[in-house]
């Protein structure tokens, strides 16, 4: 019960951090922040990279998404299936609905890839949390040998955070946006997990 509390609890300071990026940018007071670091990472571009950062992004492009939730489900056919299902589709429809109220235009900068729509939030590094984030939560709970375990939590975490930096290195997201992604991805991946767990405790 007190981990579930705690769980919660950090699901709304994550929540109205959120809130506090986003009125942030709609107000325009992130301009130097996202310009700073957008400038460092663009700055790093080279050939390595680039084609790290590209295939890296391709990593939550919907067919992929699309492809990992179908695989899973294939493969274990459980509860955890449908979580899968129920995060990947909240988080479309959180990110439209977000993007769609803020309509921040993207970057102006060479970008390395094309990408269309408004940039607030990253929808990229919001579906690599509610996916390869879930993934790593039942890795954790799942996985009894600690060296795996630990290796692929470690490898999906690697994932995560790639993403959300190869979206401001292939020039289509602002910072602010990539922060905004994974404080409302996590904040409703915590609480997707706590009300899964509540529902089949009481099926016991």
């Amino acid at each position: 019960m007190m981990i579930k509390n705690k769980r919660i609890m950090l699901s709304i300071i994550l929540g109205l951090l959120f809130l506090i990026v986003m009125l942030l940018v709609i107000l325009g007071k992130t301009r130097v922040f996202d310009y700073m670091i957008y400038d460092t990472i663009i700055s790093f571009r080279n050939s390595f990279f680039d084609f790290y950062f590209i295939n890296v992004t391709r990593l939550a492009n919907t067919q992929t998404i699309i492809l990992v939730v179908i695989l899973f489900i294939l493969i274990f056919r459980n509860r955890y299936s449908l979580f899968l299902v129920v995060s990947s589709i909240d988080c479309f429809l959180l990110t439209t609905l977000i993007k769609h109220l803020v309509e921040r235009s993207r970057p102006m900068g060479l970008k390395l890839i094309e990408q269309g729509g408004y940039s607030f939030p990253s929808g990229h590094t919001m579906i690599s949390v509610c996916v390869y984030g879930y993934l790593f939560y039942l890795v954790i709970i799942k996985i009894k040998n600690k060296i795996l375990k630990y290796s692929v939590s470690l490898l999906l975490f690697l994932v995560i955070l790639s993403i959300g930096v190869s979206r401001i290195y292939v020039g289509v997201h602002f910072a602010s946006d990539v922060l905004a992604g994974y404080l409302l991805a996590t904040s409703y991946l915590l609480l997707l997990i706590t009300i899964e767990e509540k529902i089949y405790l009481k099926r016991g």
